[in-house]
Protein backbone atom coordinates (compact mmCIF):
# COMPACT_ATOMS: atom_id res chain seq x y z
CA UNK A 1 0.00 0.00 0.00
CA UNK A 2 2.82 2.30 0.69
CA UNK A 3 4.23 2.33 -2.87
CA UNK A 4 0.54 3.00 -4.30
CA UNK A 5 0.07 6.00 -2.13
CA UNK A 6 3.86 7.44 -2.94
CA UNK A 7 2.51 7.20 -6.34
CA UNK A 8 -0.63 8.64 -6.68
CA UNK A 9 0.31 11.08 -3.69
CA UNK A 10 1.72 13.64 -6.50
CA UNK A 11 -1.45 13.84 -8.71
CA UNK A 12 -3.50 16.88 -7.01
CA UNK A 13 -0.14 18.73 -7.23
CA UNK A 14 0.85 18.13 -10.78
CA UNK A 15 -3.00 19.06 -11.18
CA UNK A 16 -2.70 22.01 -9.67
CA UNK A 17 0.64 22.56 -11.52
CA UNK A 18 -1.52 22.05 -14.68
CA UNK A 19 -3.62 24.56 -13.37
CA UNK A 20 -1.36 27.50 -13.39
CA UNK A 21 0.29 26.77 -16.30
CA UNK A 22 -3.21 26.94 -18.03
CA UNK A 23 -3.62 30.23 -16.49
CA UNK A 24 -0.63 31.50 -16.91
CA UNK A 25 -0.71 31.24 -20.71
CA UNK A 26 -4.62 32.75 -21.13
CA UNK A 27 -3.25 35.97 -18.76
CA UNK A 28 -0.08 35.88 -21.08
CA UNK A 29 -2.21 35.74 -24.30
CA UNK A 30 -4.06 38.14 -23.13
CA UNK A 31 -1.44 40.83 -21.89
CA UNK A 32 -0.27 40.15 -25.25
CA UNK A 33 -2.87 40.82 -27.28
CA UNK A 34 -3.64 43.98 -25.10
CA UNK A 35 -0.32 45.31 -25.91
CA UNK A 36 -0.24 44.53 -29.91
CA UNK A 37 -3.99 46.73 -29.67
CA UNK A 38 -2.52 49.43 -27.64
CA UNK A 39 0.82 49.93 -29.73
CA UNK A 40 -1.29 49.95 -33.06
CA UNK A 41 -3.43 52.78 -31.34
CA UNK A 42 -0.50 54.78 -30.95
CA UNK A 43 1.12 54.63 -34.17
CA UNK A 44 0.74 56.53 -36.68
CA UNK A 45 -2.00 55.93 -39.24
CA UNK A 46 0.08 56.08 -42.67
CA UNK A 47 -1.10 55.50 -46.54
CA UNK A 48 2.03 54.72 -48.40
CA UNK A 49 2.43 53.14 -52.17
CA UNK A 50 2.87 49.64 -52.21
CA UNK A 51 2.25 46.45 -54.07
CA UNK A 52 0.69 43.36 -53.40
CA UNK A 53 3.61 40.64 -53.57
CA UNK A 54 1.83 37.74 -52.17
CA UNK A 55 -1.31 36.11 -51.07
CA UNK A 56 -1.44 33.34 -48.89
CA UNK A 57 -4.14 31.33 -46.58
CA UNK A 58 -4.04 28.93 -43.65
CA UNK A 59 -7.05 26.93 -42.77
CA UNK A 60 -7.28 24.92 -39.63
CA UNK A 61 -9.80 22.72 -37.97
CA UNK A 62 -12.39 20.95 -40.16
CA UNK A 63 -11.38 17.23 -38.60
CA UNK A 64 -14.12 14.81 -38.46
CA UNK A 65 -17.47 17.39 -37.15
CA UNK A 66 -15.26 20.12 -36.36
CA UNK A 67 -15.56 23.40 -38.70
CA UNK A 68 -12.81 24.25 -40.40
CA UNK A 69 -11.33 28.26 -40.34
CA UNK A 70 -9.33 30.06 -42.73
CA UNK A 71 -6.82 33.13 -41.95
CA UNK A 72 -5.99 35.15 -45.11
CA UNK A 73 -2.29 36.97 -45.46
CA UNK A 74 -1.07 39.32 -47.93
CA UNK A 75 2.75 40.45 -47.93
CA UNK A 76 3.04 44.11 -49.54
CA UNK A 77 6.02 45.72 -50.72
CA UNK A 78 6.91 49.27 -50.60
CA UNK A 79 8.51 51.51 -52.95
CA UNK A 80 11.80 51.09 -50.59
CA UNK A 81 11.53 47.06 -50.75
CA UNK A 82 10.43 46.11 -47.59
CA UNK A 83 8.15 43.76 -46.91
CA UNK A 84 5.29 43.47 -44.29
CA UNK A 85 2.27 41.17 -44.08
CA UNK A 86 -1.04 41.86 -42.70
CA UNK A 87 -4.00 39.53 -41.78
CA UNK A 88 -7.44 40.28 -44.19
CA UNK A 89 -10.77 39.26 -44.34
CA UNK A 90 -11.81 36.76 -46.78
CA UNK A 91 -13.44 39.59 -48.45
CA UNK A 92 -10.54 41.96 -48.58
CA UNK A 93 -8.00 39.02 -49.74
CA UNK A 94 -10.50 38.35 -52.36
CA UNK A 95 -10.28 41.91 -54.05
CA UNK A 96 -6.94 41.92 -54.03
CA UNK A 97 -4.26 40.21 -56.94
CA UNK A 98 -0.86 39.47 -56.68
CA UNK A 99 0.87 42.24 -58.67
CA UNK A 100 -1.62 44.80 -57.68
CA UNK A 101 -0.35 48.61 -57.28
CA UNK A 102 -2.04 51.22 -55.08
CA UNK A 103 -1.72 52.90 -51.67
CA UNK A 104 -1.75 51.35 -48.47
CA UNK A 105 -3.61 52.28 -45.19
CA UNK A 106 -2.39 50.91 -42.05
CA UNK A 107 -1.40 51.89 -38.44
CA UNK A 108 0.72 49.69 -36.70
CA UNK A 109 0.07 45.98 -37.88
CA UNK A 110 -3.12 47.12 -38.47
CA UNK A 111 -4.36 46.76 -42.34
CA UNK A 112 -6.87 49.31 -43.18
CA UNK A 113 -7.88 49.59 -46.45
CA UNK A 114 -6.05 49.35 -50.17
CA UNK A 115 -6.63 51.38 -52.92
CA UNK A 116 -5.64 49.98 -55.97
CA UNK A 117 -4.11 52.95 -58.53
CA UNK A 118 -6.14 52.98 -61.78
Amino acid sequence: MDNFGFIFGGIPIFFGLFFILIVGLIIFAIVKGLTEWNNNNNSPKLSVPAQVVTKRSKTSGGAGDAAASTSYYVTFQFESGDRTEFRLSGHEYGMLAEGDLGVLTFQGTRFHSFERST
